[in-house]
């Protein structure tokens, strides 16, 4: 790459080759000579793998009950379509979290965690029921109770950059 014939701002004096956005420093460019980073710890991949399956069992239970909505008789459509879009829509959490925490973002374990702690209640209303949904509880507490183990471990948090309170930059 060649450099930038001017420096820019926030570039702490240095040059910044051409590509990078506005604002990124010389010193955040990663240099051939850096260590390569370490690889994602396969806790991160396996809590990533839960959020994205649970993203996409939300979307897939979406796309029915809006299918169900417009080919079932019409006192349930409304009801059927706008289900279906607000799981659609509710799917998208989990989902982006999932793409986050593979890219080792910080801020996607406070959406995966959420997204555990909502899915709980909703295992435990199909645990009560007196039907098929009872498999379908146990299924769902089994991965949201693991990927929110996941989520907490201490290798989680390193991997995505997180310090617990107290913590500086010298203590790591």
């Amino acid at each position: 790459m060649r450099e930038a014939a001017g420096k820019r701002p926030g570039s702490g004096g240095a040059r910044v080759p051409e590509g990078y956005p506005s604002g990124v420093s010389a010193e955040q460019i990663p240099t051939p000579d850096a260590p390569a980073a370490e690889p994602r710890p396969g806790r991160l991949t396996v809590a990533a793998a839960l959020a994205a399956l649970e993203g996409l069992v939300l979307a897939v239970g979406g796309v029915w009950m809006v299918v169900r909505g417009f080919t079932g008789d019409s006192g349930d459509r409304q009801q059927g379509v706008t289900l279906g879009v607000t799981l659609i829509v509710l799917a998208l959490l989990p989902l982006l979290a999932a793409r986050g925490l593979l890219l080792r973002r910080s801020w996607s374990r406070g959406p995966a965690v959420i997204t555990q702690i909502m899915a709980l209640p909703v295992a435990y209303s199909l645990l009560q029921a007196d039907s098929v949904a009872i498999p379908a509880g146990i299924a769902l507490a089994a991965v949201a109770l693991t990927a929110l183990v996941l989520l907490v471990n201490s290798e989680t948090t390193r991997a995505l950059g997180i310090r617990g309170p107290g913590a500086t930059e010298e203590s790591k």
